[in-house]
């Protein structure tokens, strides 16, 4: 093990279906394949790791792309080996077990690096909170909050080294083909979002499309809502078609599938975490469905995005676009009657594919979440 290498425990709870395990699963491929840390991931639910990543098993222990995937039992193993890197995912608290043993090796002069890999939002406290610590009121430890984020000021967002690479070199029609879809003329679409009643109005907007639009919609629960409005019994591989629209359902893909999808349509509907960063590297104009929050917190950190999401809007055109996207964005994700609001984004979609290609090569300039984990191990004051 040359120096630059580190054992890295990563502990996940599933709470939101796949964002947590996909967040946690996409670092800790990265970090054991292109920086060759040797990387334990501890999971509670090894079933939502398995819807995306097919190859996992049901088993305490197992390989998986380099990582080492075991399951976290209620019952925690007593004495656990610790790790040189602790990152608890979203708040998640370490065992009790664990916890005491890295009091031991503190007491020997080798406590971890510990952190919490929080939830991304573009809120402007955000930038102040990265990078705090805080000490654990019985074992006197430091723990790190490492925070998401947009900005330079903020722990950056999961990117792979050869990411965008592989984006541009995509084969669309190779990928249509391998899953099953023939795709000929129009918009391509995907619809991937909780359920949403709102999504009988862009139904209907959709079939009176004045051109095309082909909706590709992966297994998931936006299926429930777009088989409670008349006509539309969607079943996997069985197109719907109405006016112009065909709506397609798929069968739920892999995290790799899923990257690929939202690089082959158009526009892609996304929700949660990992999807929502996932469609901004594609360069494509999306919609986000945020995951609902008590007394409308989730709007908050829905307008802080767009706020920064649309920034530079000097020109009478790009003012236009703007308010466009923020009446649908709000319609989608407060349930709403979307009012007419996608005839006037589908007419502005090359303006609008151009803010998402600025914003997309604005973000690849900034250092990624990994090396951000790494850059902060290497110091030697940590």
């Amino acid at each position: 093990m040359n120096q630059q290498t580190k054992t890295w425990d990563i502990f996940c709870r599933v709470i939101d279906n796949y964002g947590d395990i996909g967040v946690c699963w996409r670092l800790a491929r990265q970090l054991a394949n292109e920086h060759q840390q040797q990387i334990r991931l501890w999971v509670d639910d090894l079933n939502s790791l398995i819807r995306i990543w097919p190859t996992a098993n049901i088993c305490d222990q197992q390989w998986l792309e380099g990582v080492e995937v075991c399951y976290w039992p209620e019952s925690f193993p007593e004495n656990p080996r610790i790790a040189q890197v602790v990152i608890e995912a979203f708040g998640c608290d370490i065992p009790a077990t664990y916890l005491q043993s890295i009091t031991t090796e503190k007491r020997k002069g080798k406590a971890p690096f510990w952190f919490n890999l929080e939830y991304l939002s573009a809120e402007r406290w955000v930038e102040e909170c990265h990078g705090m610590t805080s000490v654990h009121p019985s074992t006197g430890l430091r723990k790190h909050f490492f925070f998401p984020g947009f900005t330079v000021k903020t722990g950056g967002l999961l990117r792979e080294k050869n990411l965008l690479i592989n984006r541009d070199n995509f084969d669309k029609c190779l990928f249509l083909k391998q899953i099953g879809i023939q795709h000929h003329e129009g918009l391509l679409i995907s619809l991937f979002a909780y359920e949403n009643p709102a999504v009988a109005s862009l139904l209907q907007d959709w079939a009176n499309s004045p051109e095309p639009i082909h909706c590709l919609v992966p297994q998931g629960k936006i299926m429930t809502s777009i088989s409670q409005q008349p006509g539309f019994d969607l079943q996997i591989n069985k197109p719907v078609i109405k006016g112009n629209l065909q709506l397609e359902a798929i069968p739920f893909l892999t995290q790799a599938e899923y990257d690929q999808l939202l690089w082959a349509c158009d526009i892609n509907f996304v929700r949660g975490e990992d999807s929502f960063v996932r469609a901004q590297w594609a360069g494509k104009p999306f919609i986000w469905h945020i995951y609902p929050q008590e007394e409308q917190a989730h709007i908050v950190k829905l307008d802080a995005f767009l706020d920064s999401f649309l920034a530079d809007s000097l020109k009478a055109d790009e003012r236009f676009l703007h308010s466009n996207i923020r009446a649908f964005w709000h319609s989608w994700n407060e349930n709403q009657t979307l009012e007419g609001n996608w005839p006037q984004l589908q007419k502005l979609l090359p303006e609008w594919q151009q803010v998402t290609q600025d914003w997309c090569t604005r973000l690849a300039s900034q250092t990624d979440l990994a090396s951000q984990l790494l850059n902060l191990i290497a110091k030697p004051d940590q």
